[in-house]
């Protein structure tokens, strides 16, 4: 028999929103503060998935420069309806205190991988925003409304209103369809419609460990809406840190033979509850009763290895695990802080069979950072580059970076000292804390490659370097990066941890950066 494996998507891939077009399925993801923007991958058989692309990818999309950490992109909802492609998303302006100004939008499309519209603007009233497109034709907006006030429920109902395709905007009332159950935190609304029920399936509890996906229905889109008597549908076993924790934020599918699946995030501890990969994508087999509630086979708690639909067995590609930079444009899994991809900031034309990095603005910043990054997938695993760069001051810093976000990342970096010249050492922000982690930098010689490396296990990480013809080198102590995570923070967050190549120039000068290549080797 066939089998899933989970987590899918490995990673940071949260907030699955699931598809089926067809014999193809697609997942879109949350993104948040990372460009372009929205991740979607392919399959045709809900075991083996490929990135293909983001629909985010220009400006007049989505502008991210001065967006705080988890902010930006927040669950997206992909959908299809008579040849078009529906996505509507969050780009979250402000998360912390009182307030969140959360606006909503929906680009289009005729084809999965584009070209999309540029966005329509719908509303603000809170996150989490879905489409439901109703058998009569009409199209509903449905996303969880925000109260600011004190003394109130912050997650204060599920807010549903019409969408005209024609004018292109929300229409006619608003009308609070649902308030939630006792578990709160009533979020990431998706409407159904089977055998007579609407079904409106949300994730409750928080992101956290006390995550879930709790189902109610009614007759009527517009309520009431019955809560399902055996909620939550899908929660983790917080006593089993060996099983998928976090488990919520489902989205369902239907495949070509009537079978029914779940995709929602996880998380994977791997100390003290941290997830430094971020929180993941996994998928459940689902099944109707016969009273009409949905269940999850040998629920409710997720499993990590699920039956897979009886659909034929297709291959699909995986993320390189080596990038020589000899490409025209940069591969699908590389990623900017912010920003969008510009030549005025990194080149792969300037030199030929190089990453060029223009030196820009700090790792403190919201706005312009030179940096060009992917996923940490892998709890066991070995990241290698090479970069040229001759620094002309202590202001001019590149090398390998090791990212959760602002707050948190550690920098294996080269720059330059009055007295040592050229040298290599580690720069750690912790809790928004800034250090340095060797006593005195490594003086290096000028105008010659230098490789750099860092070896993950779990929550440790360890540097190295060496110059062209010599042993790596050891540099600094073992390093516990499990401040690199949701978990480890005091207010809630919500991405990754991310790897990389950076260059920082707070002078100005944009002195750049040149890396030969990218090596992330999978360890046993």
């Amino acid at each position: 028999m066939k089998m899933i494996q989970n987590p899918v998507l490995l990673g940071f891939n949260p907030d699955p929103s699931i598809l089926r077009v067809e014999d193809n399925y697609y997942i879109a993801v949350s993104t948040f503060e990372w460009f372009p923007g929205v991740q979607i991958y392919h399959s045709r058989d809900l075991v083996n998935w490929e990135l293909i692309g983001y629909p985010l990818t220009r400006s007049s999309q989505l502008n991210m420069l001065g967006n705080l950490n988890s902010g930006g992109v927040w669950a997206p909802c992909l959908s299809y309806s008579a040849g078009t492609y529906y996505l509507i998303f969050t780009d979250v302006k402000s998360r912390k205190g009182a307030f969140k100004d959360t606006h909503n939008y929906l680009v289009t499309a005729e084809s999965i991988t584009g070209p999309w519209s540029d966005p329509i603007y719908l509303n603000s009233s809170g996150f989490d925003p879905s489409l439901f497109h109703d058998e009569d034709g009409k199209k509903w907006l449905v996303n969880m409304i925000w109260d600011h006030r004190k003394g109130t429920n912050s997650f204060a109902g599920i807010a549903l209103q019409e969408y005209s395709v024609k004018e292109q905007k929300l229409v006619g009332p608003i009308r609070n369809i649902f308030k939630g159950t006792e578990l709160r935190k009533t979020e990431a609304p998706h409407v159904y419609k089977r055998n007579g029920y609407y079904y409106l399936l949300t994730a409750e509890g928080g992101t956290e460990y006390d995550h879930a996906a709790t189902m109610a229905r009614s007759r009527s889109l517009f309520g009431p809406y019955e809560v399902d008597p055996m909620n939550p549908i899908l929660t983790s076993d917080k006593s089993d840190e060996d099983q998928l924790q976090k488990a919520g934020h489902g989205c369902l599918v239907e495949t070509q033979n009537g079978e029914w699946y779940m995709a929602h995030l996880c998380g994977r501890p791997v100390i003290d509850k941290k997830c430094i990969l971020g929180r993941e994508t996994a998928i459940q087999k689902c099944y109707w009763t016969d009273d009409d509630w949905l269940r999850i086979e040998n629920g409710p708690n997720p499993s990590k290895e699920v039956p897979a639909p009886d659909l034929p067995v297709s291959e699909a590609a995986t993320i390189p695990l080596h990038d020589d930079f000899n490409e025209e444009t940069l591969a699908l899994h590389w990623n900017a802080l912010r920003r969008t991809f510009e030549e005025k900031w990194y080149s792969l034309k300037d030199r030929p069979g190089y990453l060029r990095l223009y030196g820009e603005e700090s790792m403190n910043s919201f706005h312009r950072q030179s940096m060009v990054m992917r996923r940490l997938e892998h709890f066991q695993v070995e990241l290698e580059t090479s970069v040229e760069f001759e620094p002309e001051n202590f202001q001019q810093m590149a090398g390998l970076m090791i990212h959760y976000d602002t707050e948190d990342h550690v920098y294996l970096r080269i720059t330059e000292h009055e007295t040592l010249g050229k040298c290599i050492g580690i720069i750690e922000t912790k809790y928004g804390s800034y250090d340095e982690l060797l006593e005195k930098d490594i003086a290096l010689p000028n105008d010659q490659p230098i490789y750099l490396k860092a070896v993950i296990h779990d929550h440790l990480l360890q540097f190295y370097y060496r110059l062209d013809t010599d042993e790596w080198q050891q540099i600094g102590e073992k390093i516990d990066i499990g401040h690199l995570s949701d978990d480890d923070s005091d207010y809630v967050r919500f991405t990754g941890t991310f790897v990389g190549m950076a260059a920082q120039d707070l002078s100005g000068q944009h002195k750049k950066a040149d890396f030969d290549y990218f090596n992330y080797n999978i360890l046993t």
